[in-house]
């Protein structure tokens, strides 16, 4: 049973910074993409950066360049996103999502696209 499990959220001021973790188990890491979205009050849910497990390339959303950072961790089956330089808009709650049929290679910001979800993990951001 795949599952995807978030940490790593909480309450920080504006200018802050967080690391989110997203422990992947139930199938072999290293498939297609790996992303993180989220969803603000009131908002669709949005991609904000998508990891290519083979070869570790990155997209980011143009709110987030900059400022957030995915990784990975093979051998721990872990990604991560690094949150610096928050901002209240950052507030949401974010979601860890894994493609294992390679649509992300196409669309790797469209969330249909992701089979498996972690449960969300909150991020407020004060001013």
């Amino acid at each position: 049973q795949v599952q995807l499990v978030e940490s790593g959220g909480g309450s920080v001021q504006s200018g802050g910074s967080l690391r989110l973790s997203c422990a992947v188990s139930g199938y072999t890491y290293g498939r297609n993409c790996m992303a993180w979205f989220r969803q603000g009050p009131g908002n669709e849910r949005e991609g904000v950066a998508v990891i290519y497990t083979g070869n570790g390339g990155t997209e980011y959303a143009d709110s987030v360049k900059g400022r957030f950072t995915i990784s990975q961790d093979n051998a721990k089956s872990t990604f991560y996103l690094q949150m610096n330089s928050l901002k209240p808009e950052d507030t949401a709650m974010y979601y860890c999502a894994s493609d294992l049929r390679g649509r992300c290679l196409v669309l790797p910001m469209e969330q249909s696209v992701y089979q498996y979800w972690g449960q969300g993990t909150q991020v407020t951001v004060s001013s």
